[in-house]
């Protein structure tokens, strides 16, 4: 078993050697001259920040210019506010640990070095980097503090308060960064991700219009589409996500905008669709453990169940992600697989235990998984906790008014259900809550267009969930006699040949009969995507849609 991560900041982090089930034997340094690093590290005032290496030709005019190496790759994609594939990113962090064993004083790739732990840690589930992430930080920050311009530093402690569902601390460390330097691009993501955490839209979305104005390309389309996405926009959503993956150029970005693509897909209820596109990730980064999981789900919701458990059971081995192992669990309950199900809870436990003593806020997850399958009002004061301490997320919402309903407090769990579907976030499940919780309430009617609007959502949104919806549907019945049908006026008499003309046939040219029927404004297959948005309710301020210039 390997050692876990030496927990003394004094100690250089590159001597740490490379822990967890994910890591990977780093490839040695590349030949760089003293001069060219520090130019690298004095650019890191982004989330892993250097610039692009820049080979030098020789004499001769026919020689094509060197390919980038790894590092190299690396270093270009996080100039760009771009992934680079895991790969890349390891060999970028074998390279900062040599560098900074003879360079301990060099702020800025100290900075580099912890950013790079915290997005392995996220990217690879291996919580053991979020402490060499914070030891890095902070050794940058010994060497130069952040009111002297180490900036870099303060948006890895923001990129890893956010890898860690920390969000109140991302946003102050994002909000410090941008007091400092608005221009400062690498906060603006760090931000967004904050503020959509805490539910604060309105500012997520300021964040990703002045994002889009200062990093222009792929990584602003596609926090821009996301945005769409939160609002209810599909059809923005979807095309602006469609332009973000005809525009990456890269492997690991490209497969990142189709993995949002089939995301988009699957809540809009179209598997084979959303199949296609996690396939077309996988095809172009194997290693998009991501979309395995994605592709899981869809082959669950076309019935293909034996290949979704082989995928799951894959990721799950490479990526314990908690919400992969619970779904995993969910679906061998749907099967009546108990023993396998007890399997996945228990290992969702050790998990979630593991994710605490290291600092990762786990707690919705847990509240979801306790909700369905363990202690309804252990989930109850997990999400009054997180609402308690400002995160109030759809997800939060939606959460917690489960968890009160499943706790046999339905009234209270109305005004969460609410707001979760008001936030404009069209998700199946939060339908499905609202409308349960309405039918046990006696709100029949309610109920009954919740639960129709969830499966015409996404009639497979979860193998346990969505044959509940139907069965509730059906138990509801047909509304009552009476009631809309009975509002119909009653139909024209029959003609008569003693009536008087119509009003039309003795109007005069150009008048307008005082009962003709006023058309509505916007009606009609021309009608703009804002005109719909401006209708729909909102809890809280709506954020305007953002200019263009995100994809210019």
């Amino acid at each position: 078993m390997d050692a876990k991560p030496q927990q003394n900041p004094e100690q250089p982090a590159s001597t740490l050697p490379p822990q967890g089930a994910t890591s990977l034997p780093p490839p040695p340094a590349s030949m760089r001259t003293t001069l060219r690093r520090a130019a690298f590290g004095a650019m890191a005032g982004a989330v892993l920040v250097a610039g692009a290496v820049i080979a030098v030709p020789d004499d001769s005019e026919e020689a094509a210019p060197p390919l980038p190496g790894p590092v190299a790759r690396a270093e270009n994609a996080a100039a760009a506010g771009s992934p680079a594939s895991l790969s890349d990113l390891t060999a970028l962090i074998g390279d900062r640990q040599k560098w900074v064993e003879t360079h301990p004083s060099d702020a800025p790739s100290w900075a580099q070095l912890g950013t790079a732990y915290a997005e392995w840690g996220r990217r690879s589930a291996d919580a053991a980097y979020f402490t060499r992430a914070e030891q890095a930080l902070q050794r940058s920050l010994a060497a130069q503090p952040g009111e002297r311009g180490n900036t870099a530093a303060w948006v890895g402690l923001g990129a890893l308060a956010n890898a860690r569902h920390d969000y109140l601390a991302a946003k102050k460390w994002g909000e410090t960064v941008r007091a400092r330097s608005p221009k400062t691009w690498a906060a603006y993501p760090v931000l967004i991700d904050a503020y959509n955490g805490l539910g604060e839209y309105a500012a997520a979305a300021k964040a990703t219009e002045k994002f889009g104005t200062l990093r222009k390309g792929v990584p602003a389309l596609a926090r821009t589409a996301q945005m769409y996405r939160n609002q209810g926009w599909r059809e923005d959503a979807l095309a602006t996500a469609q332009e973000a993956a005809d525009r990456a150029s890269s492997p690991a970005e490209k497969a990142a905008a189709l993995h949002r693509l089939g995301e988009y897909a699957a809540e809009r209820g179209e598997p084979a669709e959303a199949l296609a596109q996690y396939d077309a990730a996988l095809r172009t980064d194997p290693g998009h453990l991501a979309s395995l999981a994605g592709r899981a789900r869809a082959l669950v919701a076309l019935d293909r169940t034996g290949e979704a458990q082989a995928d799951y059971r894959t990721v799950t081995a490479k990526l314990p992600r908690p919400e992969y192992v619970l779904e995993l669990g969910e679906l061998y309950e749907s099967l009546e697989l108990d023993g396998d199900a007890r399997t996945q809870y228990a290992r969702l436990r050790t998990l979630l235990a593991e994710a605490k003593a290291a600092g990762v806020d786990e707690s919705l997850t847990e509240a979801r998984f306790e909700a369905d399958h363990g202690d309804p009002e252990a989930a109850v004061e997990l999400m009054r906790t997180e609402w308690a301490s400002q995160r109030r997320s759809a997800e939060i919402a939606d959460t917690l008014a489960w968890s009160l309903h499943r706790a046999g407090q339905s009234e209270e769990a109305m005004q969460y259900a609410d707001q979760a579907v008001e936030t404009g976030v069209r998700d199946a499940s939060y339908a499905y809550h609202l409308g349960t919780i309405e039918a046990a309430l006696g709100q029949d009617g309610p109920a009954r267009g919740h639960l129709a609007e969830a499966l015409r959502t996404n009639p497979d949104f979860s193998p346990l969930a969505a044959p509940l919806a139907q069965e509730a549907l059906e138990s509801l019945g047909d509304p009552d006699a009476g009631g809309p049908a009975d509002m119909r006026p009653p139909p024209d008499p029959e003609p008569s040949t003693s009536a008087s003309p119509p009003a039309s046939a003795t109007a005069k040219p150009g008048a307008t009969p005082d009962t003709a029927p006023k058309s509505e404004a916007g009606s009609g297959s021309g009608q703009k995507p804002e005109a719909s948005r401006s209708a729909a309710p909102s809890p809280s301020p709506r954020a305007v849609k953002p200019s263009a210039s995100a994809g210019a």
